[in-house]
């Protein structure tokens, strides 16, 4: 979680909402990591979940990360998590809940959604929350 809280405290730095994720592989070493860069980008898929998963995928030379983990500061959207589905991401740590667009518990539970037909990975919640969740609040408190 520290290395998703560096790049979410980057995210802040350059304007963009402080979100950071990496992935982690079957060994536990990084291999993607991405921030929030949908401002700086001109892309609204440009969330930090998708460009870990991105990043993860060329190192892997695959879109399947079987064995990985997925590390992020905020609660995954609906978009996140059908990303993470597809890349068939057996385990999810994130730290602060999103209770305006969560979908991993918190406003949907698309990550553990039996009905799809994806394998439902391991949702670790809460990790770190307090610190992730001040980042935003930060960020948040700045511009207004």
């Amino acid at each position: 979680m520290e290395r998703a809280l560096a790049e979410a405290r980057i995210a802040a730095a350059e304007g963009e909402v402080p979100v950071g994720a990496v992935v982690l592989g079957p060994g536990g070493e990084v291999i993607g990591s991405g921030r929030n860069s949908r401002e700086l980008d001109r892309d609204p898929t440009a969330h930090a979940e998708v460009l870990a998963i991105r990043e993860a995928a060329l190192v892997l030379g695959g879109r399947l990360l079987d064995g990985c983990t997925l590390v992020v500061t905020l609660e995954p959207c609906t978009m996140c998590a059908g990303t993470i589905l597809a890349a068939r991401i057996p385990r999810v740590v994130f730290g602060a809940w999103d209770e305006k667009a969560g979908a991993a518990g918190s406003v949907y539970d698309l990550l553990r959604d039996g009905r799809l037909p994806h394998p439902v990975p391991e949702v670790a919640a809460g990790v770190r929350a307090e610190e992730c969740a001040a980042l935003l609040r930060d960020f948040f408190e700045r511009r207004r």
